[in-house]
């Protein structure tokens, strides 16, 4: 950002802390003057059979997943019916929020009913908000090589590609545009939406 001349401003936060959540929010507002777009990617993941999941870590999924983009479009929200000029928000959910999981290779119960939470979330928001010129959108990932699915992409590659009628894995340039157009006034009469970039998986 900065080296195409813009400015940026890197923080660290738990995003299932509401005193850090609105600590970030502050000084965001203090160093651009406001926020007029945000970006949920906050994400956590567990595997496990759902008669094995442990609670905790179902919890810890959910808190992060869910706790966190909550609790972060909540301070930023909040704030641009404040200001009175409007913004757009973005939700990273995952077509495992849409779908059933693998048994056989992706047993993440708690992942997947967490982005299935996010994209009712994200409609609740959307119609709660529209009075406030706040658009909210969600964008719902097929498989994209990342630090969460590398292991299960390795090991199962050839039958995941089986599964996307377009024969290849997402890539951050795949994404970029989507999230571009939900944040732009091109999608201001978009909302409650979630745009699921997969490759055609879920179009089987």
């Amino acid at each position: 950002i900065e080296a195409r001349g813009g400015r940026a401003l890197a923080l660290a936060c738990d995003v299932t802390d509401p005193n850090d959540v609105q600590g970030v929010v502050s000084e965001a507002e203090n160093a651009f003057g406001g926020v007029d777009v945000l970006v949920n990617n906050s994400g956590a993941t567990w595997g496990a059979p759902p008669a094995e999941m442990p609670i905790e870590k179902f919890d810890q999924v959910m808190s992060v997943n869910v706790r966190g983009t909550f609790l972060m479009a909540q301070a930023v929200g909040r704030r641009m019916i404040e200001r009175g000029s409007g913004g757009a928000i973005v939700n990273i959910s995952s077509v495992a929020g849409l779908v059933g999981g693998h048994p056989d290779f992706m047993q993440t119960v708690g992942y997947n009913s967490s982005k299935g939470a996010i994209i009712s979330m994200t409609r609740d928001l959307a119609t709660s908000w529209a009075p406030h010129g706040i658009t909210v959108n969600a964008i719902a990932p097929g498989w994209f090589p990342t630090r969460m699915s590398g292991g299960l992409i390795e090991k199962y590659e050839e039958r995941m590609l089986d599964g996307i009628p377009l024969h290849r894995f997402g890539n951050a340039e795949d994404l970029k545009g989507v999230v571009i157009f939900l944040a732009s006034p091109a999608a201001s009469y978009v909302t409650g939406q979630t745009v699921v970039v997969d490759g055609g998986a879920t179009a089987w």
